[in-house]
């Protein structure tokens, strides 16, 4: 059921037992940086928007302080808060910034970005991105970049744990002590070595949930929707229902999209084994909750984690109650039942690594219009101006998918030597980078105006 998104440059890795720290595409742009300082090659020169100077991001929903600091370091003015915020609290404040910084939580809907007048960036702070409309904001010109990898050992460890705890019942019997009942018994309570762990979702934490329970004694099986290479032994499974029926243990590491909501629901309840268990670290709406309590109250089931939920309270110290999901008190009523506070990812090592991912993409488009790692956005790139090129001007160019407009956009360019270009689109939107020579900062204004009247043009920046 994964997504993985196909970054041009970057190389799968096969060991998926390896933590966060394993290189991703950010760091290889830093070493590259560091490596061309250290052959006294000839320098990036930093750029700067044309218009714009004094650029403002909003950030939410207590991100790393290490991205915040990031982003000061470049001169940005950042306002940064612990919450999130509501639909209505963002259209009072959006209008102000050029870009926004959000987890899980923050939804960022059409309304929302009409509203956002100067927005040019947003970063999710997370794996998901299905708290932003994409289609919208590719439609509006504004790319959106996350983390695809960072936290994946973090969840993954946090499966390793709850297989053990619920074969246990490690939470019952803390709980039972902690209220002065000593009940050590051994009924119903199993080893994880030996198991059958069913996998839906062999992406980044789902592979990397596969090496770890090898490591257990656990037998792993997966699904997903296309054909992959299994790590160690493993097996792939031709069907989500052939899974369900043969795991004692089911995970699911699957996006929200419209064909993953409800998809363990009453029908797919019924073919787990009896006895089995259920976790989902994935997303709220993938598992129908009321199905789930009533698998779990006939005994069906023997236990389950949930660490999300269809709807989560904003922010810390709210109640989880029937408010928020009408089933709430009933599902926190249930014996072992492990319930989380959508904490997969929420581990120091995986936020710092979530932190410093984003907020390097997030520069490097506002700095050099880079959008190599968009989720939403052709991936275009080009390499630095340098300090040489002291008359050069990068053209950024945000457009409507239609036939002629790079013809008449090279009209305008004309009178100038394009040093290099780069053109790329995806669905209704196309980028164009472009540097240009011997541009004078009259010819920048008359330039922007002859691009922005295009009839394609949905955004035009110029960096220099």
């Amino acid at each position: 059921m994964s997504s993985p998104i196909q970054i041009p440059g970057t190389i799968r890795t096969v060991a998926a037992s390896v933590s966060p720290t394993t290189t991703n595409i950010h760091d290889r742009f830093a070493s590259l940086h560091r490596r061309q300082e250290s052959l006294n090659v000839r320098q990036p020169r930093v750029l700067h928007p044309v218009e714009n100077e004094g650029l403002r991001l909003l950030i939410l929903e207590n991100i790393s302080m290490e991205a915040v600091n990031a982003f000061k370091a470049q001169g940005l003015h950042v306002d940064h808060y612990t919450k999130a915020m509501s639909e209505d609290e963002l259209l009072q404040k959006i209008g102000s910034y050029h870009g926004i910084g959000i987890r899980s939580k923050t939804k960022i809907t059409e309304k929302v970005l009409k509203a956002a007048t100067k927005l040019l960036v947003i970063g999710c702070f997370c794996i998901g991105t299905n708290q932003v409309d994409l289609k919208a904001a590719a439609s509006a010109g504004i790319p959106v970049f996350n983390s695809p990898f960072s936290n994946s050992r973090s969840v993954a460890e946090l499966v390793m744990s709850e297989l053990v705890v619920l074969s246990r019942q490690l939470f019952e019997r803390s709980y039972e002590l902690r209220q002065g009942l000593w009940n050590k018994q051994s009924k119903g309570c199993w080893e994880v070595r030996g198991k059958t762990l069913g996998i839906v979702g062999y992406g980044h934490i789902g592979s990397q949930l596969s090496v770890l329970a090898e490591a257990f004694g656990i037998r792993v099986i997966f699904f997903d929707v296309i054909n992959l290479m299994p790590l160690g032994s493993a097996r792939q499974v031709e069907s989500l229902d052939a899974l369900l029926s043969e795991a004692d243990f089911v995970t699911l590491h699957v996006p929200e999209l419209p064909e993953t909501i409800n998809m363990i629901s009453r029908d797919q309840l019924t073919l787990m084994k009896k006895g089995a268990y259920l976790i989902n670290n994935a997303r709220g709406k993938v598992v129908d909750i009321p199905a789930l309590i009533e698998s779990l109250k006939s005994g069906h089931l023997a236990g389950a984690a949930l660490d999300v939920f269809p709807s989560e309270p904003g922010s810390n110290g709210s109640p989880f109650d029937d408010q928020v999901n009408s089933w709430a008190s009933t599902l926190r009523s249930l014996h072992n039942v492990i319930l989380t506070p959508h904490i997969g990812g929420s581990t120091e090592e995986a936020q710092r690594m979530i932190g410093q991912e984003v907020s390097q993409a997030v520069l490097r488009y506002i700095g050099l219009g880079s959008t190599i790692g968009a989720v939403n956005f052709p991936e275009v790139d080009l390499r630095a101006i340098t300090a040489e090129e002291g008359d050069h001007v990068r053209v950024c160019y945000v457009h409507k998918n239609q036939p002629g407009v790079l013809k008449l956009v090279n009209e305008t360019f004309a009178p100038y030597n394009v040093e290099k270009q780069y053109s790329d689109s995806k669905g209704e939107v196309a980028y164009l980078m472009a540097d240009i020579a011997n541009v004078s900062p009259m010819d920048i204004t008359s330039l922007q105006e002859s691009i922005r009247r295009t009839d394609a043009n949905i955004l035009t920046r110029f960096l220099a």
